[in-house]
């Protein structure tokens, strides 16, 4: 018995050590291929910075930085002209309302000038009639109208305010996308208080 024993180990420990070099060389190929196709694809298996809403914003919301987050998404689900840094979103006004979780894009966002004429500011205001907001552009000017209402006739807030943007129409909303005026100061501000409580709408000039 011994001696059979010792007949077979030779061939025995030659199949064992010619397994483990088989198996050795199959690893070595599988991680050079994984080598392979992450340096093909980096971005794809990595995804791209992109920034979400942090929470639902409503329109004509400016946002800060507790109402985004930054999340990498691979190509398929990172819709165009998405943004990719959380300061391009910082200090913005959304031109419509996003849900938590949604990618912002640049189409989301109002373009304000960074700078007015001294004395001015931008305000943000939906017009009740739709359709009005399709006959606007950069630089119309309009008079600002309140729609009467029950003990509060109508009546002109403002007059020469001028159309900086208009923004993205909300299907979800029978009223007009929000409209982003150009007034002085004191009007801005008038305006944008009574717009809360009142439809308003506009006349071109």
């Amino acid at each position: 018995m011994d001696v059979l024993a010792k007949f077979h180990l030779p061939d025995l420990t030659r199949l064992h050590s010619r397994r483990t070099r088989l198996i050795r060389r199959w690893l070595a190929a599988g991680l050079l291929l994984a080598g392979v196709l992450l340096l093909a694809h980096p971005a794809s298996a990595r995804g791209a910075p992109t920034v979400l809403a942090a929470h639902d914003l409503p329109s004509g919301a400016t946002l800060h930085a507790a109402d985004v987050r930054l999340a990498d998404l691979p190509g398929d689900a990172r819709p165009a002209g998405a943004l990719s840094t959380l300061e391009a979103a910082h200090g913005r006004l959304l031109a419509g309302a996003v849900r938590a979780g949604e990618p912002l894009t640049d189409v989301r966002l109002a373009t304000v000038p960074s700078r007015g004429d001294p004395g001015t500011a931008t305000v943000p205001v939906r017009l009740a009639d739709a359709a009005i907001a399709e006959l606007l552009g950069p630089g119309v000017r309009v008079d600002v109208v309140a729609a009467p209402e029950p003990g509060a006739p109508a009546s002109v807030l403002a007059s020469g305010a001028t159309v900086v943007t208009v923004g993205h129409q909300e299907p979800s909303t029978p009223k007009g996308p929000l409209v982003l005026l150009r007034l002085t100061e004191a009007t801005a501000t008038r305006v944008a208080a009574i717009s809360l409580e009142r439809p308003v709408t506009v006349t071109l000039r």
